[in-house]
Parts: C-alpha cells; structure tokens; sequence
C-alpha cells in the first residue's frame, strides 16, 4: 500500500484550503497550522489559506497565527480543500468549500470517522491526536522549528500532555524528535494550558462551587449560565478546561459540563477517566470525540439534559459492573 504523503497528494495545486471543526481544540489549531506552514514552504507558488473559526488566544505563539481566515470568503473553489481533525459536518461554515473542492483530503483521528469524508483519507481512529498523523504525513526534511512547535501542541492538547491512555511510546519518540528543534517546551505547556486569565479562574471557582454530585460520587456535573458569562464579560472561550478540573476530584468516573448556546439547547463537554466510553454517549446525541473526551450538543432544560446524559452513562456503568464480576466470577472458577 503506498504510504500517504501530502506534498505528492497537492502536487500541481495552484490553490489550497484548509479548516477543521468549529470552535477548534489545541489539535485542531496545531494540525492546520502546520499543515498550512508546511505547504507555503514545499508549495510557494501556491495560494494557501486556513479557514478557521477563530481559535482562543492563548494559540497566538503559534507562527502565523494571524494569517487564519475567520470569515470563510473564498471567491472560487480550491483545487485541494484538507479537512483536518474532523469530518465534514463539523467543518461549519467551512463545509461549503469542502464541497466545491476539486480534490479533499481528510486526515483525521477520531473514531466517529473511521471511514473518512474525502477523497483521499488518511484516518487511524484512536490514534493519540490528529497532530501525530500530520507530523507522519509530512516529508521530515521540510520540519523547521515552527512547524514541529504546532505538531506539538496539538499532540499535548489531545493526549492531556500524554496523560490519556491514547498516548502510545510512538507518539513519545514523536514527542523527543520534536522537541529536538528547539523550541522551549515546557514554556508552551505552560502559556497554552495552565494559564489562566482571572477571569477565566473566575468562572472556574464558580463552575466547581455550583457542580453536583451524583451515582453515588461517581458522576460530576456543573454548568455556567449566560448571565454569568455576561456578568463577567466573557465568551465561550474562557470556559475551556473546567470539564477537565471536575474530571480529575477524587472518585468521579465521568465529569459533565454544559453552557448554553441558545434557548433550551446546551453544549456538552464530557470526560471519563477509566472505563466510560463518552464517544459513544456524544454519538448517541449526534455529536463525537474520543473515549475519554467527547462533546455534543443537547437540546432541553439542563435536568433534561443531565437526565438524558445520565441514562447512559448508567447503562454503561452497568455494563462495566457486569463484565467485572464475570471476570471475577470466571477466575475464582479456574482457581478451584
């Protein structure tokens, strides 16, 4: 099987989009621009652009980052549109250009899109993040320091800076190679995931001080409202990583948050830590993700969502439960 290599597939493309899903992640953001990075270099004669929803501020460190089209104008259908992180009815208002494309590409990692939605695909589902299957499909003579910085990012995003079990000793090595161009790692981490404005940690103390326990300690939910979101001047944006804080309080299997994005209809965050697959719980709801990261959105009051979700996440618990104690039951039985 011939291997996947994205200057052979764009060769002779005069022009190029790129774009992933709507309010794009670390991976998201770190996969396009690279993407984009790497083809204004091999591809200089060719008009390269990202269309992207505008991603957070704290991404900003990433080269280029200015050059991100939020406005999704584009006069005439490119050659090549690559779809990345995502397929397409994630694309947002990117998706029409998607469908005018003359040749699309999707490189994705999740498992809701195990088939891919382009042309040309190169999908692994469970792979540690998109970030990983662009830094495969990129000729490594061509890496620079930029480059290789938001390859980076987008794995330290999707593998919770390789806590989740979808890291794997590959996305490691991957990890040291990267690393070895220069750029101050550890700095990154820090501007991109633990800082925090005041506001932002403002927000948070609410969230956690408001959250709700239930099944027993095992299941965590908490939600910000509108009117708080106005009373602090924030966005959506500066909610990003509370569902990941109430993930991590001792004895919660599943964290659930929630906003609003419009009348009776929420977005949904949902982590797991061990056993919960939330990929298949977003799915149920028509949205996506990863096993331990998922999203989607609801539409309901927030108990009918957390009533919803909950039914669930239950008949997965009692899956679990089950398998466990067969398992239990079966060696107790080899051991008499």
């Amino acid at each position: 099987m011939k291997k996947f290599m994205l200057q052979e597939e764009c060769k002779g493309a005069k022009s190029i989009v790129i774009s992933g899903h709507i309010r794009p992640d670390g991976d998201c953001t770190g996969s396009c621009m690279a993407v984009y990075m790497y083809l204004k270099k091999v591809m200089p004669e060719a008009d390269v652009r990202v269309c992207l929803e505008q991603p957070a501020d704290c991404f900003s460190c990433i080269q280029d980052f200015d050059q991100i089209d939020s406005t999704f104008m584009v006069e005439e259908a490119p050659d090549i549109f690559i779809a990345v992180d995502c397929e397409k009815s994630r694309l947002g208002e990117a998706e029409k250009i998607f469908e005018s494309a003359s040749k699309r590409i999707n490189i994705d990692h999740h498992i809701s899109n195990e088939h891919g939605c382009g042309d040309v695909n190169y999908v692994v589902p469970g792979c540690s993040s998109t970030a990983e299957l662009v830094y495969d499909v990129l000729d490594k003579e061509w890496i620079d320091k930029e480059i290789a910085k938001a390859i980076y990012i987008g794995i330290i995003h999707d593998t919770g800076i390789f806590h989740y079990s979808s890291t794997t000793p590959k996305t490691l090595r991957i990890a040291a190679d990267l690393i070895e161009y220069g750029f101050n790692f550890s700095e990154i981490i820090d501007q991109t995931i633990y800082e925090k404005t005041y506001i932002q940690n403002q927000l948070l103390g609410r969230a956690l001080l408001e959250s709700i326990i239930f099944m027993h300690g095992r299941c965590i939910v908490s939600t910000i409202d509108q009117k708080i979101l106005n009373f602090y001047d924030a966005t959506p944006k500066d909610l990003e990583g509370i569902v990941n804080q109430l993930r991590i309080i001792k004895g919660v299997e599943c964290a659930i948050f929630m906003y609003a994005i419009g009348n009776l209809e929420y977005k949904v965050s949902l982590r797991s830590c061990k056993y919960v697959d939330v990929s298949k719980i977003a799915a149920y709801f028509g949205g996506g993700g990863h096993v331990r990261a998922a999203g989607c959105n609801i539409n309901g009051t927030f108990h009918d969502v957390v009533n919803n979700i909950s039914k669930q996440i239950e008949l997965q618990m009692k899956q679990f439960e089950e398998a466990d104690t067969q398992s239990t039951e079966n060696t107790v039985v080899e051991s008499d």
